[in-house]
């Protein structure tokens, strides 16, 4: 196994300390290499991965948000599920103020989705 697949393995979301969690601020992330295999065909599905929220104590290390993303790359899961999950994680490692994650699916088969999930 290499380096970055052994790193994407082991992925983690890792929390960090927020320098001013006496405000309310915004962060705005987008993941546009996302992939995961559909679960009926196995074809790869591409997306853009949209994260916004307002931190309470905790913010996310951007490393480990990357590998954790990569880390769908191989799973079988639907649109739907894949975008959940990764609002369930961020939810439950960061416990922020807001939330709302978006998976913005590329047309396959003629049909386009796009996923918010909202807290």
């Amino acid at each position: 196994m290499k380096y970055g697949e052994k790193n994407i393995a082991e992925a983690k979301l890792e929390p960090w300390d927020n320098p001013t969690p006496d405000r309310d601020y915004t962060i705005e992330m987008s993941y546009p290499e996302f992939t995961c295999l559909c679960p009926r065909s196995g074809y790869p599905d591409f997306a853009t991965i949209r994260i916004e929220y307002i931190p309470d104590k905790k913010i996310v290390e951007l490393k480990s948000l990357k590998l954790y993303l990569n880390s769908f790359r191989d799973k079988a899961i639907s649109h739907e599920e894949s975008t959940n999950v990764i609002f369930d994680e961020l939810k439950r490692v960061l416990h922020p103020r807001k939330l709302d994650v978006t998976g913005d699916f590329n047309v396959r088969g003629n049909v386009k989705t796009v996923i918010k999930v909202s807290l």
